[in-house]
């Protein structure tokens, strides 16, 4: 078989049924046998969508997304979706094709240092110089992505290495030396956890994108219900615990909520499960949760104790970990004087903003929306306030439910993610929130939707401005307003221009008629919401400060 050939038959035993990219001259032999394949091909618009694309169908299906690119521009536009994957975790093989081997270092047309370039943004990567190795690779680049903490691996394929002939080899097995991640928690750390959860008066579950990825979130509701601990979440694990639970705090840190913010900080115990205490969670790091104790569990050993210093560490695979924690916890502490003054938190700091007549705020678009499909939908966002609201506002009852950029926070993802989770899960509603500056970066998608009948909905919240850097402008550099008034086209316009279906709403009477046409609609749909223009994103603490030093001004 040739190496084009080779490629395709992993694929196809890996089983991918899609692939996201663009053709391009060194591909061209894996075009051609792609061609005769029966995996389906997205041709996207610009390689920067395939990455988040395969990003999105990975978080919504818990599959590794496979995106394809060619070499030199068609592999660096790829960089910003793979760095995107690498930020949140997310399993993901890039295929890029690369110059012909003895070209490689002589600056040949289109030649890019794939491997290089992608060293600091992928879990791993691969330049596959022998058509003998091949099939190895793939199989060593799904394990890895797919395993562990989760991450974007790359394979660089000269194009005169999928030409070339060798007898096909499947391994069945691979083994990595070096690589084996940690599955089970030690079951000394773990007693020693059960006792410190037993005797905590005020404990706090902090819960991340590890829970999701782990499928553990029946676990933690089982754990958060049977110790009486309320539960709050990072950006990342929004969807792993229901948010109209009562335990639900919501999301903590800097657009968290008030109470979950002052729970952190008043808390005895923290039970950090897949979460990484990234700076927009923890503030200032020397005044977060001061007096409690820290039982941090992921699968990453690098993670632990890199940011907040870690009583109980434990190294291991959230599910299998909160399973035994669960086994091992035979009595509970009484939690319920904390449940009430948290309760008291909640009544004290809700979220809220200030409605008024005849302006549409945002806020309240998203309220509806919840309202009309009751967390029965993907909803995926842009970056930016849309963000904020849309992690606010909307109930998220369910996991693989919100996707959305955490880590690197790249504008354009929000859009071609939809994409990719409405191919992976046809039957769900998938639903982009966006900006009216974000949604521009990657809007040549539309054509992608179009021609391939992928019904997503795009909510845009138009306020004229790159939002959260206008917020910014306004609370911290005196309102001085620098680069952020954002001209847009007229989105119906171009919505209609490429047979999508465009609607413009500029009164708030009609914010909800407008969104149970959109549902209905089987066509991509742009929504053109023209909101309050300053309105904006609240409590938020300001960079560097303790997360307990909000500023709640009414929105």
């Amino acid at each position: 078989m040739t190496g084009a050939q080779i490629l395709i038959e992993c694929l196809k035993r890996e089983g991918v049924e899609v692939i996201f990219g663009y053709p391009g001259g060194q591909v061209l032999p894996l075009f051609d046998k792609l061609y005769d394949s029966d995996i389906k091909f997205i041709l996207v618009r610009h390689e920067q969508g395939a990455a988040h694309a395969a990003d999105g169908y990975s978080r919504a299906t818990g599959k590794t997304g496979v995106c394809l690119a060619t070499s030199g521009p068609g592999a660096t536009n790829l960089t910003t979706g793979i760095a995107n994957a690498y930020m949140d975790s997310i399993p993901m093989v890039a295929i890029t094709g690369q110059v012909k081997s003895f070209l490689i270092g002589n600056d040949a047309f289109q030649e890019a240092d794939v491997t290089g370039i992608t060293r600091p943004i992928t879990k791993h990567n691969y330049l596959v110089k022998d058509i003998k190795d091949l099939a190895r690779t793939v199989r060593e680049a799904f394990l890895i992505a797919s395993t562990g903490r989760p991450g974007p691996v790359l394979i660089d394929i000269p194009s005169d290495v999928q030409l070339q002939d060798t007898e096909f080899i499947w391994p069945e097995e691979v083994e990595i030396k070096g690589y084996k991640p940690t599955l089970f928690g030690h079951p000394g750390q773990i007693k020693k956890a059960a006792k410190f959860i037993v005797n905590a008066k005020k404990p706090v579950i902090y819960a991340g994108g590890g829970i999701i990825t782990s499928g553990a979130h029946r676990e933690l509701k089982a754990l958060a219900e049977k110790i009486q601990a309320p539960v709050t979440w990072t950006l990342m694990g929004i969807g792993c615990f229901p948010a109209t639970n009562e335990l639900s705090l919501g999301m903590l840190g800097m657009h968290g909520t008030a109470y979950a913010n002052h729970a952190i900080t008043e808390a005895d115990l923290i039970i950090a499960v897949g979460a990484r205490f990234d700076d927009r969670v923890t503030g200032r790091t020397d005044t977060f949760a001061p007096g409690a104790k820290v039982i941090h569990i992921d699968i990453d050993p690098s993670s632990i104790s890199k940011n907040i210093r870690v009583d109980i560490p434990i190294v291991g695979d959230a599910k299998n970990i909160l399973g035994e924690l669960l086994e091992e916890i035979k009595k509970k502490a009484d939690t319920s004087a904390w449940l009430k003054t948290i309760d008291g938190w909640k009544k004290k700091f809700p979220l809220k903003y200030k409605d008024s007549a005849g302006i549409i705020k945002p806020q309240y678009v998203i309220e509806q929306l919840w309202d009309l499909t009751k967390g029965d939908a993907i909803i995926t966002t842009e970056v930016g306030q849309n963000q904020m609201w849309a992690a606010q506002w909307y109930k998220y009852i369910k996991p693989r439910t919100f996707l959305s950029s955490g880590g690197l926070g790249t504008m354009g993802f929000g859009f071609p993610a939809a994409m990719g989770a409405k191919i992976g899960c046809p039957e769900k509603q998938v639903i982009d929130i966006a900006g009216d500056g974000s949604i521009q970066m990657n809007i040549q998608e539309l054509a992608t939707c179009v021609c391939n009948k992928i019904n997503v909905k795009v909510v845009i919240l138009n306020n004229g401005y790159l939002g959260m850097v206008r917020q910014w402008q306004e609370l911290f550099y005196k309102r001085r307003y620098s680069g952020v008034c954002i001209t847009s086209p007229d989105f119906v316009k171009l919505a209609e221009s490429y047979n999508a279906v465009g609607m413009r709403v500029t009164k708030k009477e009609d914010v909800r008629a407008a969104l149970e046409k959109m549902l209905k609609i089987e066509n991509t749909v742009f929504v053109d919401f023209h909101v309050e223009p300053e309105e904006n994103v609240f409590p938020m603490v300001p960079a560097g400060e303790a997360i307990n030093k909000m500023l709640e001004g009414l929105a």
